[in-house]
């Protein structure tokens, strides 16, 4: 990867020259079950992690490099209900993930209505390996 790479995500490059975020937010959530038990407080018993989830947040500049096809791209692949390779910027393989979430907001038009900036967030589902 080039070094000026900060993810990629199956054919997508989050880039500081194209599409960077501004943030990453990586949540993982833990289940517990409790088992009731008679006459006293119930027993908690782990039972596993969900899927993580990541939020990346950033901007787009169609006039400076990569266009109005990002998001609609993003879209695109999102419908296509396919997992994707996550990769950090450094290399390092963060598993398969699942576009659940495309948004934009555009702004800073040009006179037909083009916009010149684009907020994006974009929510992804840790898939989950079949394999153990």
């Amino acid at each position: 990867m080039s070094n000026r790479v900060m993810l990629a995500l199956g054919e997508f490059r989050f880039e500081i020259g194209t599409a960077a975020y501004r943030n990453l937010e990586r949540q993982h959530t833990y289940t517990w079950s409790v088992q009731d038990r008679l006459g006293r407080v119930g027993a908690s018993q782990f039972t596993g992690r969900k899927p993580g989830t990541i939020t990346l947040e950033g901007t787009i500049y169609p006039a400076f490099r990569g266009g109005l096809g990002q998001i609609p791209a993003m879209r695109e692949a999102a419908e296509k209900g396919e997992p994707l390779r996550l990769v950090s910027g450094t290399g390092k393989i963060l598993g398969t993930w699942a576009i659940t979430k495309v948004g934009e907001t555009g702004g800073t038009f040009t006179d037909d209505g083009r916009p010149r900036r684009i907020d994006f967030s974009l929510g992804l589902q840790e898939y989950g390996e079949d394999e153990r």
